[in-house]
């Protein structure tokens, strides 16, 4: 039981350290990118660089709460037997 709560702990530190590195990563949808490049090309262009950091963070989270949630229900199924 101990070996798989530290296992577990342990992947969701690793999970969360990796959502919060500053990595280049390419998480446009496609109506996201023809937006930017859109206001690129406009004289009142706004500030964009923080699209990619804020999709990844949106994108992060759910997955994060459903390995949880199914982490929980994984270890409590099998306490059960």
């Amino acid at each position: 039981m101990k070996k798989t709560f530290g296992a577990g702990l342990i992947a969701l530190f690793v999970a969360v350290l990796l959502s919060l590195a500053p990595l280049a990563a390419q998480a446009q949808c496609t109506m996201c990118k023809t937006q930017v490049e859109a206001a690129r090309t406009e004289k009142d262009a706004y500030d964009t660089s923080g699209l990619n950091k804020g999709i990844v963070y949106l994108m992060t989270i759910p997955y994060l709460l459903i390995g949880t949630v199914g982490y929980f229900w994984y270890r409590n199924s099998h306490k059960k037997k």
